[in-house]
């Protein structure tokens, strides 16, 4: 099975370069399977059912969350009925919405897509590690699939690395998202687990994480309040791409992609 997965898709801008680039990118890597966080997709903070309605029609088959999964508070009421969106599942259990999706791939098998919150740096949750283990147990076998990715939301990349460590042999991928940035260090580990510590995001690329700039070095530079903004211009899709071994659940390969848009 191949999966493609883009990062954390930021306000208009990755929106944009998503629903002009999507397509040709599944066909040119054959993908069988899109899963896409859109935590930020909401002009940086959470989604709306119009956008998440945007972002299937893009070509996205799933939707990750985050910590700004209720950012938007019409999303409450979408949570519960739509279950192509994947919010975290290490959360209080009042928090409406889906802690799991399995993408039907046929001949090729099932997938099981799980979001998980990191704690370092983070509003509190629950421990990210023996939640992981819950839903290895509630989901693999009922299921009937050993391709699991698991999309570990997390600030620390040592938190990241070594959810990659805790999970390897069990999962087919932990792939982090949040910080934006794309790392150099995708790889697959002993035991036959994908891991990128951040597979980065979805947005414009002049910009302090997809943000405005102007609007970031005020805040930044001269610890002055001011909105956050998304920042406008040339856009970028970070993503992976990655093949599963559908008996094993073992990644063959996974390959980072940064495709750039040169103007508008």
């Amino acid at each position: 099975m191949i999966v493609f997965f883009i990062g954390d898709i930021v306000g208009q801008p990755g929106r944009r370069i998503m629903k002009d680039r999507l397509g040709e990118l599944k066909r040119r890597y054959k993908a069988d399977v899109c899963i896409a966080n859109a935590e930020n997709a909401a002009a940086g903070f959470g989604i709306t059912a119009s956008i998440a309605k945007d972002i299937f029609a893009s070509g996205a088959d799933y939707i990750t969350m985050g910590n700004h999964t209720f950012a938007r508070t019409d999303f409450l009421t979408n949570a519960p009925t739509e279950s192509r969106i994947v919010r975290p599942a290490n959360v209080s259990s009042e928090w409406p919405g889906f802690d799991y999706a399995c993408f039907d791939g046929k001949e090729k098998g099932n997938l099981l897509i799980i979001n998980l919150l990191g704690r370092v740096g983070m509003d509190p949750c629950d421990s990210p590690y023996r939640c992981a283990d819950a839903l290895l147990e509630r989901y693999k076998k009922s299921l009937g699939t050993s391709m699991v990715l698991v999309d570990f939301h997390a600030e620390a990349t040592s938190e990241k690395v070594a959810m990659g460590f805790y999970l390897d042999g069990r999962v087919s991928l932990v792939l982090g998202t949040h910080t934006h940035v794309q790392t150099a260090d995708e790889k697959i580990l002993e035991r036959g687990t994908g891991h990128i510590s951040d597979v980065g995001m979805t947005g414009a690329i002049n910009s302090v994480l997809g943000m405005d700039v102007d609007a970031s070095l005020r805040r930044l530079v001269d610890c002055l309040p001011t909105k956050y903004q998304t920042a406008e211009g040339p856009s970028m899709i970070n993503a992976v791409v990655a093949e599963l071994d559908p008996v094993s659940g073992k990644c063959l390969r996974i390959e980072r992609i940064c495709e750039k848009e040169s103007s508008i």
